[in-house]
């Protein structure tokens, strides 16, 4: 009996205790509904027009994007884009990880100053010093020439390959952030153990440092694939007109054809779309950790 009413007098005190801090939450909420919530609730708002005025409201814009195999393919490609950056930056990202991993504490600082280094730059100028890299008369090029490995000068500008390439390395440090900060933490007896145990370098990697991993891995590919995906600059820079993805399609029906409830359609889908494919990979990323 005595129990009971301790607990039923104890929900009232959590209620209180709860209700207590609604004065510190409720500025950052409110903050959050006018900066957030209501330009996307504008944003929704502006698609459901018919007409470049908005004047006639519909869903004609809708049924054109989903209608339009076109635009199915921006959005596949544009999916595929962000998959194979992360998959790239993944396999850097664990490389770079195992070398942090084996460094002692002065390597361990010296590696750090190096990843977040790039980061104090532009997004601007890494970009264009990629077209500085991958152009016909470029690094890569000089060096393929002069080492035979190529007759001509590879095209590697205007084209997936190249546009991977150069998201890779300008979104390696939001991979390697999280990626460390979990890597760190991992006892060394563990590995010590498993060497000790009769495991080889590659099993101890797989079955200890791996799995150990997995939380910073998923943390950086989930920043690395919104990131890629809605990297505008970087997109229209190297990839150019050839290769056209969703932030182009928004950026082009906005600001040249001066169709907003179609841009607006676009956008929303880009949201809807990045949000489904995070919301998987952190499923199986909760997966993999049970």
């Amino acid at each position: 009996m005595s129990a009971i009413t301790i607990h039923e007098e104890g929900a009232p005190r959590r209620l209180l205790s709860a209700l207590g801090d609604m004065p510190l939450v409720l500025p950052m909420g409110l903050l959050f509904v006018g900066f957030f919530c209501g330009p996307l609730a504008l944003l929704v708002w502006v698609s459901f027009h018919n007409d470049q005025d908005m004047t006639i409201t519909g869903t004609a814009m809708w049924t054109r994007f989903l209608g339009d195999p076109f635009y199915w393919k921006v959005v596949t490609d544009t999916m595929m884009l962000g998959f194979k950056t992360v998959a790239l930056t993944l396999v850097l990202g664990f490389a770079t990880g195992l070398i942090y991993l084996s460094s002692g504490p002065r390597a361990r600082s010296a590696l750090l100053f190096v990843i977040i280094l790039p980061l104090l730059l532009s997004v601007v100028v890494r970009t264009f010093a990629w077209i500085v890299i991958l152009g016909t008369e470029g690094l890569v090029n000089t060096a393929a020439l002069s080492l035979g490995l190529t007759a001509t000068p590879l095209r590697l500008l205007q084209t997936e390959l190249g546009l991977v390439i150069s998201l890779a390395q300008i979104e390696l440090p939001l991979m390697l952030l999280p990626l460390l900060s979990v890597m760190g933490r991992i006892d060394p007896n563990l590995v010590d153990a498993s060497t000790s145990l009769g495991a080889s370098r590659w099993r101890t990697m797989a079955r200890v440092i791996l799995p150990l991993s997995v939380p910073g891995l998923i943390a950086g590919s989930l920043l690395v694939f919104a990131s890629s995906t809605a990297a505008f600059i970087s997109q229209s820079v190297i990839g150019g007109g050839r290769l056209i993805y969703m932030p182009l399609v928004i950026w082009q029906q906005s600001l040249v054809v001066f169709d907003w409830p179609f841009a607006a359609v676009v956008s929303i889908a880009l949201l809807v779309t990045v949000l489904g494919v995070l919301a998987l990979i952190g499923s199986l990323g909760h997966l993999a950790r049970t």
